[in-house]
């Protein structure tokens, strides 16, 4: 955790009360707090975070924008402003590349090169025909589309409200650019038509995963430019992040997209790190969904619904072909090798992101998700999804996407679980994370053996969950 929560008090907290009956003390900040205290909390850290238009993911090691923090943070703000969590998705796709694609981050031009690595310069995505020159710095990837599901939460709470006209015109303002993202992934990351996304590389959402482990292991790495790591220097010990192994293969993969221009087709062609991943085509699948949704809304037209139902319909089949019969998980596809990448990791039990899979799958998915390889696990402080498989080898309890519990994950399952008509299961997942944000605070995220913080402090996203799951 960084320097600002390592000690004494949260900065935010206020003053110590009288503790409340039935309230639970609250390490982080150094105070008691009821729900009521929590969601107080929650909003200090999205205004504390807040750029006026856009909120950094986190105040020291994340002073950026990025994308899928940016569209959690529109589901908290949803619950305080509606119309700035509108503003946080339309700021973000003001940067969206030509092809569609919304880049994993927007650079803060104020912040400076020195503020986060790898920085704009390193990118250079200027080399690319597709990137928005002259609009905005990007880095040259994207992240998992979580961006219709929070524009369709922010629809929700807007309905009924003095706002609803003023959303409602906003909201046909940002479809087609969402359209346009959402025909990206579905075309240009699945040119084979497989119905699964091919990742790019480890930044797109679960940076040091043991998914990846292999892939990474067989490339042979070239030059990389000399590079002083920044996210090191903001949490108590390296021992949390990827190691420098890791991040001489990122940066080699970063260099070779660049030779490639970013170019979709020829990245398909020469690039050393193509993984089929059932985790961001799971979310797609959520995010069509609710773009749907936002479909009726603003009036979208037949073609337009029929093409993001087709979208759905293919990547369930391709969700399905990457399900285990055995296991029931489902596992990425290694492209390099043609092989599925069987790693007991959270990603395998996709299929319960998507409300509408066959129910036998669900239940599958379901019963591993409760088993002791994952959230039923005996030793897990609280019953909520780990990153990694506790019963696995590569389990790491302090390391990043290795082992710690991210609340937007379980929010992300929180959902799946309650679209999908599992409501007990929904409502127990829900107040064991909420029970777990009483005691670690807005922590990026944690062990889930001790619950001990890890990671950045103040971490936009869990706050914004923390709010609606309050909401909720």
């Amino acid at each position: 955790m960084s320097t600002e929560s390592d000690t004494g008090p949260h900065p935010n907290a206020p003053a110590t009360a009288p503790p409340a009956r039935g309230a639970v003390t609250h390490a982080a900040y150094g105070t008691v707090l009821t729900e009521t205290g929590l969601g107080v909390h929650a909003a200090e850290v999205l205004r504390a975070n807040d750029m006026g238009g856009w909120t950094k993911a986190a105040p020291l090691l994340y002073p950026h924008q990025w994308s899928w923090d940016s569209a959690f943070v529109s589901i908290g703000w949803a619950q305080v402003d509606v119309h700035r969590a509108m503003t946080e998705q339309q700021r973000l796709f003001e940067a969206q590349w030509r092809n569609g694609m919304v880049p994993q981050i927007v650079f803060n031009p104020l912040a400076g090169p020195e503020s986060y690595f790898p920085d704009p310069a390193r990118w250079a995505v200027e080399v690319s025909p597709e990137a928005p020159v002259g609009v905005a710095e990007t880095s040259g990837i994207c992240q998992p589309p979580v961006h219709a599901i929070a524009v369709a939460r922010i629809w929700e709470v807007a309905v009924g409200t003095a706002a609803e006209p003023e959303i409602r015109a906003r909201l046909r303002a940002l479809f087609p650019r969402l359209l346009a993202w959402h025909r990206y992934l579905a075309e240009q990351r699945d040119p084979s038509a497989s119905g699964l996304v091919t990742t790019y590389h480890p930044w797109e959402g679960i940076d040091n995963s043991p998914r990846w482990d292999g892939v990474l292991g067989r490339l042979e790495v070239g030059e990389v430019p000399p590079y002083t790591r920044r996210d090191v220097q903001h949490v108590a010990d390296a021992g949390q992040r990827p190691t420098n192994a890791h991040y001489d293969r990122f940066l080699w993969l970063l260099e070779l997209l660049k030779r490639y221009r970013y170019d979709d087709a020829v990245i398909h062609e020469r690039y050393p790190f193509l993984v089929k991943d059932v985790f961001f085509t799971s979310v797609l699948i959520m995010a069509n969904r609710a773009l749907l949704e936002i479909a009726d809304v603003v009036g979208a037209t037949q073609a337009e619904r029929t093409t993001i139902r087709g979208w759905v319909d293919r990547a369930r089949a391709g969700i399905a072909a990457a399900t285990d019969a055995a296991s029931g998980m489902a596992y990425d596809v290694d492209l390099g090798t043609g092989a599925p990448i069987e790693v007991a990791t959270f990603a395998g039990l996709s299929s319960l992101l998507d409300a509408g899979a066959p129910t036998a799958r669900r239940a599958r998915a379901r019963a591993v998700f409760d088993s002791e390889d994952f959230a039923g696990h005996p030793g897990l402080r609280w019953a909520m999804l780990p990153s990694t498989s506790p019963r696995a080898e590569c389990f790491d309890a302090r390391n990043y996407w290795r082992g710690p519990v991210w609340p937007i994950v379980n929010w992300l399952y929180w959902k799946g679980l309650r679209d999908g008509g599992d409501t007990a299961r929904a409502v127990a997942l829900r107040e064991a994370s909420l029970d777990s944000l009483r005691h670690v605070g807005f922590a990026e995220y944690f062990d889930p053996m001790t619950g001990e913080a890890l990671g950045s402090a103040m971490q936009s996203w869990t706050a914004a969950v923390a709010l609606d799951w309050l909401a909720s």
